[in-house]
């Protein structure tokens, strides 16, 4: 994971049974996982087929801002 800079979001879904983690600044990226490490090598190559498919697109990258704030 130490390629990308975005912020993850991780929690654990009983629905699923599985940890999710999310990306907010790339909408619609997640990943699921049995463990903490399966979700990030997950999420690793989602966020890899995220950005492939928005650049086939031509749609913009959005940059890695870090932590984000929420109300």
């Amino acid at each position: 994971m130490n390629k990308y800079k975005y912020e993850v979001i991780i929690y654990w879904s009983d629905e699923d049974e599985a940890f999710i983690a999310e990306v907010p600044e790339l909408p619609g990226c997640a990943a699921d996982g049995a463990t903490y490490e399966e979700v990030l090598n997950n999420l690793e190559i989602i966020i890899d087929e995220w950005i492939e498919t928005a650049q086939e697109l031509g749609r913009p990258i959005p940059e890695a801002k870090g932590r984000l704030l929420y109300a």
